[in-house]
């Protein structure tokens, strides 16, 4: 009896996923000239390890996320792979993003370990690679981790490319080295406490996609007098209103939680539309500080 039990579960589980998936190919956009689809709305899995970071990731592919954004450094990769393989999505439904760590930036260090981490994954390819910082102090040119990324899409391990956490400066220098049109996004700190516009507004006059972590300021959001009345008006929450925003700039957003209900609560921001003119008002709030700021990162915008 428990073995028909888990049966009916495993296939209650899949024919909620198989209708989240019907409402979620929308929600995509083209990005890094190789007609590849990104998926504008992510899931981050920093923190979400073991058992329970499994069924939070698996909760998001239930509720309709296509987009799993892990790292060498976030402890998440074979997490993510045990969700997608129970989940019974193919392979070409959920999109895979990892990032190289800084560790694995030196001469013939990154393409042995984006093969350690589609090991953990459990796939040949995942669909973005991205340097997950330049490297510490500069200790390492620029050129020798851009040259081994490029040569990682070469080999098939890699459909797309990309960066995080790179400064105007450094993705002139990067698409000098490599090319225009390579670099598929940059992934940087943006909500509506920290706009970033210098840096967002460039990447988006070039063709980068920017990708937004700690899209909702770790729930900092709550309460904010320019984003509460628009969440009173629109009947939602505060951080569903910061993602609605990223959106509307034309950006992605990748959010996280451990917590089912704020899952998909983060995700029905994909549903809601902001007026211009609200989004004026998000743009005109006052940056704060930038919340992810080690001494050895980059000279920011």
């Amino acid at each position: 009896m428990r073995q028909v039990g888990n049966l009916a579960a495993i296939y209650v589980l899949r024919r909620k996923i198989a209708l989240a998936d019907a409402k979620s190919r929308e929600n995509c956009m083209n990005a890094g000239g190789y007609g590849v689809e990104i998926p504008k709305i992510g899931f981050g899995t920093y923190g979400r390890v073991g058992g329970a970071g499994t069924a939070a990731i698996l909760a998001a592919l239930e509720t309709g996320y296509r987009h799993l954004d892990t790292a060498q450094t976030y402890g998440s990769e074979a997490s993510v792979g045990e969700a997608v393989r129970r989940s019974g999505l193919t392979r070409d439904q959920v999109f895979i993003t990892t990032k190289i760590s800084s560790e694995n930036l030196a001469e013939g260090k990154l393409i042995p370990s984006l093969r350690r981490s589609l090991g953990e994954i459990g796939v040949d390819q995942v669909d973005l690679c991205l340097i997950h910082w330049p490297a510490p102090n500069g200790r390492i040119p620029l050129a020798t981790y851009m040259h081994q990324i490029v040569e990682a899409q070469a080999l098939g391990l890699t459909r797309l490319i990309g960066v995080s956490n790179f400064t105007i400066a450094l993705l002139k220098e990067a698409e000098g080295l490599i090319g225009s049109g390579r670099i598929a996004t940059n992934q940087i700190e943006l909500n509506p406490l920290f706009t970033n516009h210098k840096i967002a507004d460039f990447c988006m006059d070039i063709g980068i996609l920017v990708t937004c972590y700690l899209p909702i300021a770790h729930g900092r959001v709550s309460g904010h007098p320019v984003l509460t009345p628009i969440a009173r008006h629109h009947n939602a929450t505060e951080e569903q209103i910061a993602i609605a925003y990223e959106l509307a700039k034309g950006y992605a957003a990748i959010p996280t939680s451990g917590r089912p209900e704020r899952i998909r609560s983060n995700f029905a921001a994909t549903t809601l539309r902001l007026s211009p003119q609200e989004v004026a008002m998000i743009d005109g709030i006052t940056p704060g500080t930038r919340s992810i700021d080690p001494d050895w990162g980059p000279d920011w915008d």
